[in-house]
């Protein structure tokens, strides 16, 4: 089967007048998100520290890096863009792939459209062939190419950058194919070991494969070749799905119903600012400290029983030196934070909120444990239960099956509104209003360089 080819000639010939009405509708909404999560992730110093270098290189401003207040040149924007998208970690994500779409193909397309003064039509069907590219990858090696260390925002979602880009360049199949092909040689190796040490360069992995998905798709164009069977290899057995996998890979996760169901359909958005696996417990601690005015000095102990993948992922406490990264990926502070200020947005990350006190203190009476019967529903549901015991004897639970964003509990344009409008605090509403009105009828515009310029 030759999959990267398949893959590849779909996504070439994505059209909008024949996509359903609805995944042209989740394109948008995945747009959306997007900004919301670039304003978000400039309440973080490390990414504004970040953006400044790059202007401090003085490269030819052609592309806008949105919501910095310049332009540089078309591969540093798509980095500066990627890594925002990326950084608060609230953006989109496919819950079967282990990535985060988004934080790699809409920056990249973006990049390429402004570059080239594209309209929204073009945008969208590079938003949607990109998140085919960059899905069915992960899907395909799913969850064993994380478990080998890598990850899939970085690695996949460099093929699905390559897509949306050479849409945008009018590459022939050919030149498509090569494309993927040059992307699979070129992707970052996007280490989970840098996540799970804490280390803030795990934030550039969606700028990375931004970048590279653009140059990948730029050298085709002039003639570069990469392999056209990539993914799956040659008799050589060096296709970037054996190679980067820690058990075989599901190669029939590639074309499986590829042009009748769409992957961004099966994409999640996120509420909070934090890994997924820490979203159930998030949403039943609010819930919990809304109804109950819980006040954290009345706190005895918490407990959260949880999935074991979770309990893996993200069951430890911030440890010594903690960085938002470190807090993001941690349950006792994502629930502690969640419990003193009844909300879990950008100021929650900040190194002020991250080494408060009292927070940390809060933090260390968080307790995380696998409970049997949630691991039973994993992957179906990833379900998480808060217990909290109070000083004075009382006990106060929740559990939450299917956290909100899911497919099956959805986050719809106007919730997606309101996190733009959350994330973007202090700017001006009306113009925020303008950047959504314009992405929800993206498909009118002409060219996507006032949507840039608005953000």
């Amino acid at each position: 089967m030759e999959y990267t080819r398949k893959l590849a000639e779909f996504c070439h010939a994505v059209s909008l007048p024949s996509l359903p009405a609805e995944v042209v509708h989740k394109a948008k909404l995945c747009l959306l998100d997007y900004v919301a999560n670039i304003y978000g992730s400039l309440a973080l110093k490390t990414v504004r520290d970040l953006a400044a270098h790059i202007r401090d290189l003085g490269s030819p401003p052609r592309v806008t890096a949105l919501g910095c207040g310049f332009k540089t040149d078309l591969h540093h924007a798509a980095f500066v863009n990627g890594t925002a998208a990326e950084a608060i970690e609230a953006q989109d994500g496919l819950r079967f792939g282990g990535n985060h779409p988004g934080a790699a193909v809409i920056p990249a397309a973006l990049a390429v459209a402004e570059d080239r003064g594209a309209g929204g039509a073009a945008v969208l069907e590079a938003i949607v062939a990109g998140y085919e590219a960059a899905n069915r990858p992960a899907a395909a090696m799913h969850p064993w190419h994380t478990l080998g260390g890598f990850l899939p925002t970085g690695t996949c979602g460099t093929f699905g950058a390559a897509a949306a880009a050479a849409r945008l360049m009018g590459l022939d199949r050919d030149q498509f194919l090569s494309a993927l092909g040059n992307a699979g040689y070129l992707l970052p190796l996007s280490m989970a070991e840098q996540l799970m040490g804490g280390f803030t360069i795990k934030i550039v992995q969606g700028g990375q494969a931004a970048s590279t998905g653009i140059m990948a798709a730029g050298l085709a164009s002039v003639g570069v070749t990469g392999a056209p069977y990539v993914l799956e290899g040659s008799a050589l057995n060096g296709g970037f799905a054996k190679i980067t996998s820690a058990s075989p890979p599901n190669l029939d996760r590639i074309t499986d119903g590829l042009g009748e169901h769409f992957s961004i359909m099966d994409v999640y958005f996120k509420p909070f600012t934090a890994c997924r696996h820490t979203h159930g417990a998030a949403q039943a601690a609010l819930e919990l400290a809304a109804e109950k005015a819980i006040r954290p000095e009345a706190v005895d102990t918490i407990t959260v029983q949880t999935y074991g993948i979770a309990e893996l992922a993200v069951g430890k406490g911030l440890g010594e030196n903690p960085s938002f990264v470190s807090a993001q990926f941690s349950l006792p502070y994502v629930v502690a934070v969640c419990l003193a200020d009844g909300r879990l947005g950008p100021e929650q990350l900040t190194e002020a909120r991250i080494q408060d006190p009292e927070l940390i203190a809060l933090s260390r009476r968080v307790t995380v444990k696998t409970d049997d019967a949630l691991n039973q529903l994993y992957p179906e549901k990833t379900a998480s239960r808060v217990e909290i015991r109070l000083t004075d004897g009382s006990e106060h639970c929740r559990q939450v099956d299917i956290p909100k964003g899911d497919p099956r509990d959805p986050m719809d344009a106007g919730d997606l509104a309101q996190k733009l409008r959350r994330f973007a605090a202090g700017r001006d509403l009306e113009q925020l209003s303008r950047i959504v009105e314009t992405v929800l009828n993206l498909e009118q515009i002409k060219d996507i360089r006032p949507l840039t310029d608005l953000i």
